[in-house]
């Protein structure tokens, strides 16, 4: 697992992971105060993974052929659908709490609660991991996790100012 892990942390996706849960978290943030039935919940995170991550295939594939003046090629193709795919997921994560509450396994309150302190969770390891792997100390690594981890808590404190 540690090796998966860091291997995953050697990638390109990673950043488009942390965009994909910055949007996840925003969405379950957005629909916590009025939440519509459990299964709109999950049809909303995963329409919106798949629509980002159409749209951000579409605007990559765009750029390249602006910016190669060809066609894409195939070979041009694949690392894009990983990115996407990173970004998809990231949006897409939180629907594991909400099939939980689907089943019964959880209220839908609960649902909400941990899908948002787990997505600030991510959003932080990830800042913390990254502080790491480039050689930063244990203590810094631990203030940059907070501060990217603020990017979440504003989404979450702003949510609570305006409701």
């Amino acid at each position: 697992m540690r090796e998966a892990i860091r291997a995953h942390l050697d990638t390109h996706q990673v950043s488009r992971v942390i965009y994909g849960a910055i949007i996840g978290l925003a969405l379950v943030v957005a629909l916590e105060h009025h939440p519509p039935p459990v299964g709109a919940v999950i049809a909303t995170l995963l329409g919106t993974a798949i629509a980002v991550g159409l749209a951000e295939l579409y605007s990559d594939v765009i750029g390249i052929e602006v910016r190669l003046h060809r066609r894409i090629s195939h070979a041009d193709l694949a690392p894009l659908l990983e990115d996407v795919a990173a970004v998809a997921i990231g949006i897409a994560f939180p629907v594991v709490f909400f099939l939980l509450a689907a089943i019964g396994a959880m209220e839908l309150d609960n649902a909400f609660r941990i899908a948002k302190w787990t997505g600030l969770g991510l959003i932080a390891f990830y800042g913390f991991c990254a502080a790491r792997l480039s050689g930063v100390s244990p203590h810094r690594s631990v203030l940059r996790a907070l501060a990217v981890g603020l990017i979440g808590a504003f989404l979450i404190g702003l949510k609570a100012l305006v409701h």
